[in-house]
C-alpha cells in the first residue's frame, strides 16, 4: 500500500489564502447586512431645518391661491436665503446664471449686430466686424422683417433679442429690407463672440500725445484687451493715458490686479481679509510694461468693486491722478460657485478689499462714509451731463470701413445716426492735468 501524499508547502499556502478570502467575504456580507439593519432600525436623523423647509414648501404648494410648483417655491427660498444676507450675495437661477457667465467670460453666442435705438424698431445700426451677420451680408440700416419665418412687428426690444437668441439653432434665417427698399433673405451660423469691455481707444484731437480708453467692465478678457489697446496707443506715440472707469460696476478681480501691475514695479496692489481667507496681491516688476506713463483715471459714483481696486492701487502708489467724483464704495469680495447639476450659481460675500495703504473701500463699513474712494481732483457734474456721458460710454464703436455709410445714412434721413461726444468737464480736467496745467476743483452748487 502506498503512503498518503504529503501536501506541499505551496498547497498549504493556497488553502490558507482561499480560507482567508472566504472569511473576508463572509465578514463583508455580514457587516453590510448589519449596517442595512441598523439603517432600518435607527435611521439617520433628518436636519430639522430641512424638514421644516420641506413641510412649509409642501403646505404652501397645496394651499396657495394659484398653482405654484415646489420647484418655484424652492427657487424663491434660495433667493431669499442669499439675497437678504447683504447687498452683494446672490442666488442666480439657470437663466440669470447664463447672463452672469457672459459678464465674467466676456463672450456670448450670437450673430453680432448693433441696433439703432429704439431696439423694437429692429433697425440695424451696423454689423460687428467679422461676425456672422457681417459675413452673411447684413448692411448698415437694414431692418429685420422676419426671424425664422415669423414677423417681428410689434415685438418689444427684449422680445426681439429673444427671437435672435440662437439656443437650439445652428443657423438663423432673417428676412431684411435695406435702406434702398430691397428685401433680402439671409442665413447665418451663430458664433461665440467677444463682448468688448475695453472700448473707444483713441488719441484725442485736443491732446495729440494723450491716449484715451474706456473700461466698461472687468471680464476674463479685459486684461488682454487692455494690453492690446495701450500697446496700440504707445505705438502711435502717446506719452499720457486717460483710463475711464466711470459707469463701471466692476467684475473679475484678477483683471484689475493685472492692469494695475502694468504700472507698478513693486508693492501691494490689493489685499483681502475675511473669516476664512486672507490674500495679498503683489506687483511684479517684470509685468510693469507701462510704468512711467502719465496716467489719469476717471471715476464717478458708479465706479465700483474692481474699478475701485484699480483706481485705489494707482492712487496709493502715486502712479495716477484720480479725477471725477467719489466712487460707489463696494469693497467686498464675493466667492462664486457654479452648481452644474442645477444650472444655477451662488455668490456669497467672503472678504473685505483693502487698498495698498489698507483703506477699506466698503461704504457700509463706516456709518459716517457713503463713498469708496475720494478723487485727487473733484469735478462734479449734473444729472443731465451724467446721463449723456454714460450713454456715450456705453456705445459700441462701428467698424472703420462703415463710418462713411453711416454718415451717408445721416445725410439721407436727416437723423443723428452717429452719436456726438457730450460736454465732459471731468475728461477736460484730466487732459488739463496731463498738459501740465493746474485745473481747479469743480463743485456743483449745494455740494459740501
Amino acid at each position: 500500500m502506498e503512503a498518503p501524499e504529503t501536501p506541499s508547502a505551496e498547497q498549504e499556502r493556497s488553502r490558507a489564502v482561499s480560507a482567508a478570502i472566504a472569511l473576508f467575504s463572509l465578514g463583508m456580507t455580514a457587516g453590510m447586512l448589519l449596517l442595512l439593519i441598523g439603517f432600518r432600525l435607527f435611521p439617520t436623523p433628518e436636519d430639522p431645518a430641512t424638514a421644516e423647509f420641506q413641510s412649509i414648501r409642501d403646505f404652501t404648494a397645496l394651499h396657495f391661491v394659484r398653482d405654484i410648483t415646489p420647484e418655484e417655491l424652492t427657487t424663491r427660498a434660495l433667493h431669499g436665503m442669499l439675497d437678504e444676507l447683504d447687498p452683494y450675495s446672490r442666488y442666480y437661477d439657470r437663466e440669470v446664471s447664463e447672463r452672469v457667465r457672459r459678464e465674467i467670460d466676456g463672450d456670448f453666442r450670437g450673430i453680432g449686430v448693433v441696433f439703432k435705438p429704439p431696439t423694437e424698431d429692429a433697425e440695424i445700426l451696423f454689423p460687428v466686424e467679422d461676425s456672422p451677420a457681417w459675413k452673411a451680408g447684413v448692411r448698415v440700416g437694414d431692418r429685420i422683417l422676419e426671424v425664422e419665418g415669423e414677423s417681428v412687428a410689434g415685438l418689444s426690444g427684449s422680445e426681439l433679442r429673444q427671437r435672435l437668441d440662437p439656443k437650439g439653432l445652428n443657423e438663423i434665417r432673417l428676412r431684411v429690407i435695406g435702406r434702398d427698399g430691397e428685401v433680402r433673405n439671409l442665413a447665418m451660423e451663430p458664433e461665440v463672440l467677444v463682448d468688448p469691455t475695453v472700448r473707444h481707444t483713441e488719441i484725442l484731437e485736443d491732446a495729440p500725445d494723450v491716449g484715451y480708453l474706456t473700461v466698461r467692465a472687468f471680464s476674463n478678457n479685459t486684461a488682454t484687451e487692455f494690453d492690446a489697446a495701450v500697446m496700440l496707443l504707445r505705438e502711435r506715440g502717446v506719452a499720457g493715458l486717460v483710463i475711464d472707469l466711470r459707469f463701471n460696476y466692476g467684475g473679475v478681480l484678477d483683471a484689475a490686479v493685472h492692469m494695475a501691475g502694468r504700472f507698478l514695479s513693486q508693492g501691494v496692489v490689493v489685499s483681502s481679509e475675511g473669516r476664512h481667507r486672507e490674500s495679498v496681491h503683489l506687483a511684479d516688476g517684470v509685468e510693469a510694461l507701462f510704468e512711467g506713463m502719465k496716467v489719469c483715471v476717471l471715476v464717478d459714483g458708479d465706479s465700483a468693486s474692481a474699478s475701485e481696486v484699480l483706481a485705489g492701487a494707482l492712487q496709493d502708489h502715486r502712479a495716477a491722478v484720480v479725477v471725477g467724483e467719489p466712487t460707489f464704495g463696494k469693497g467686498m469680495l464675493q466667492t462664486t460657485r457654479m452648481f452644474p447639476e442645477y444650472g444655477s450659481r451662488a455668490k456669497v460675500t467672503s472678504a473685505y478689499f483693502y487698498s495698498p495703504s489698507h483703506r477699506n473701500f466698503e461704504r457700509t463699513a463706516d456709518p459716517d462714509r457713503d463713498y469708496g474712494i475720494l478723487p485727487d481732483l473733484l469735478v462734479s457734474i449734473d444729472e443731465p451731463q451724467r446721463r449723456a456721458i454714460h450713454g456715450w460710454l456705453a456705445r459700441y464703436d462701428p467698424p472703420a470701413e462703415l463710418i462713411g455709410e453711416l454718415i451717408r445714412w445721416e445725410s439721407e434721413s436727416g437723423e443723428t445716426i452717429l452719436p456726438r461726444p457730450p460736454e465732459d468737464p471731468q475728461l477736460q480736467a484730466a487732459l488739463a492735468l496731463l498738459r501740465g496745467e493746474n485745473p481747479r476743483p469743480h463743485r456743483l452748487q449745494g455740494d459740501q
